[in-house]
This record gives C-alpha cells, sequence and structure tokens, in this order.
C-alpha cells in the first residue's frame, strides 16, 4: 500500500490557551489571534502540494480552524471525534494553580504523566492514544498516495509525534506543540514517521506552545 501524507494542525489560539485553562472537551471558540492564525495557515496551505480530504476534531476551535482552510482550498472538511482533545474530566474549565489547590494528589499524578491514571471522569494517556492511533490509522487508510490534512488538540499532537518518534508516553516532552503549526507525517500500514514538525513560518507573530502541567 503506498504511503499516506499527513499534515497535522493544532486548532488556533483561544483565551483559555492564553489563561492556561483547561479546555479538554469543553467546546471553547477561537480568540481574535486564533481567527488569524487560521486564515494565514489557510493561505499558505493554499500554495502547497494538493490537500486530498480535509478531517477535524468536531469540537469548535478545531472545526473553525478547519473551516477556514476548507473554504480556501474549496474542499469540505469532515468531523470526526475520535481526533477530540484529551478528556479532562473535574480538570475541565480549570487552570494549574486551580487544579494544585483541589485535587493535589491527581496533580502530582498527572505531572509524572502516569498513563494509566485518568482525572476524575476522565481519560487516561493510555486511552486517548488508543482513541487517537486508531481514528488516525482509519483516516490514512482511505487515501493512499494522497495527503490528508487532520486539524486537532495539542495533546493529540503530542500523541503523534511520540508515536512516530518512538517517545515513551512518560518522556519529558522536548518539542513545541503550537497553535496552526505544520506538523508533516507519513503513514504506512508499518506505522507512523515523522517527516517535519512545528513549522511556523506562515505566522508573522508566532503561536503559543501548549503549556504543559
Amino acid at each position: 500500500m503506498d504511503a499516506t501524507r499527513i499534515i497535522a494542525i493544532r486548532h488556533g489560539e483561544t483565551a483559555w490557551n492564553v489563561d492556561a485553562r483547561i479546555q479538554g472537551q469543553l467546546d471553547i471558540p477561537l480568540n481574535e489571534t486564533g481567527r488569524q492564525q487560521a486564515q494565514r495557515l489557510a493561505r499558505s496551505l493554499a500554495t502547497r502540494d494538493p490537500i486530498h480530504a480535509i478531517y477535524t476534531s468536531d469540537l469548535l476551535r478545531a472545526w473553525d480552524t478547519a473551516l477556514s482552510v476548507s473554504q480556501a482550498l474549496g474542499k469540505r472538511a469532515v468531523t470526526h471525534d475520535g481526533l477530540r482533545e484529551r478528556g479532562f474530566g473535574v480538570f475541565e474549565g480549570k487552570t494549574f494553580g486551580e487544579i494544585e489547590a483541589a485535587w493535589p494528589e491527581d496533580a502530582r499524578r498527572w505531572r509524572r504523566r502516569e498513563p494509566g491514571w485518568a482525572p476524575p471522569g476522565g481519560e487516561s494517556l493510555l486511552q486517548m492514544r488508543e482513541r487517537v492511533i486508531r481514528t488516525l490509522q482509519s483516516l490514512a487508510t482511505r487515501h493512499p498516495g494522497e495527503q490528508i490534512l487532520v486539524v486537532a488538540h495539542g495533546g493529540v499532537m503530542d500523541l503523534l509525534y511520540r508515536t512516530a518518534t518512538g517517545q515513551d508516553l512518560q518522556s519529558p516532552r522536548t518539542w513545541q506543540v503550537a497553535n496552526t503549526a505544520v506538523n508533516r507525517l507519513l503513514w504506512t500500514p508499518q506505522g507512523l514517521t515523522l517527516v517535519g514538525w512545528a513549522d511556523t513560518t506562515h505566522l508573522e507573530d508566532g503561536s503559543l506552545d501548549e503549556t504543559e502541567p
């Protein structure tokens, strides 16, 4: 089977990104900066190699980012809930400081990136990885020899990088996961490989990296 080229994008900036507030699977819209980032991304992608399909998380911040590209390319964006951000349960809507104060033991386990631990009412890293990789494989197999765009979230981008480079779930992150950065991957039945990461040359003012606990 021919390889599938994947352009993976984290959504544009939101007010909660700026506040370091956990969004999880809550439906937070783009802020003005995020809308501008999405438009710049769309203009840039419209001048590059053809994109045969656009897939996006169904959460508003990802959908709005994908919609900008969809309109620029004249190609329909298709939602998939398997591309959603990690479910953070009771953490959603809270800042890091609020989480530390209310759930100190859970906050410690979160900082340690324990693969099997989940926030109360949320999703573990192992569960999220299984969901995200299963979804990506399903989408990629539809497009052998083609290029697809996948718009999702910081946690999804982090898992894709780890999978493509063989990084452990608990390894400290040394790579950027910036809003609307262009990340390039290659999928074959043997797995994911990394082609390029964190290209933000289409942005004039840079892009916020996802903050880790």
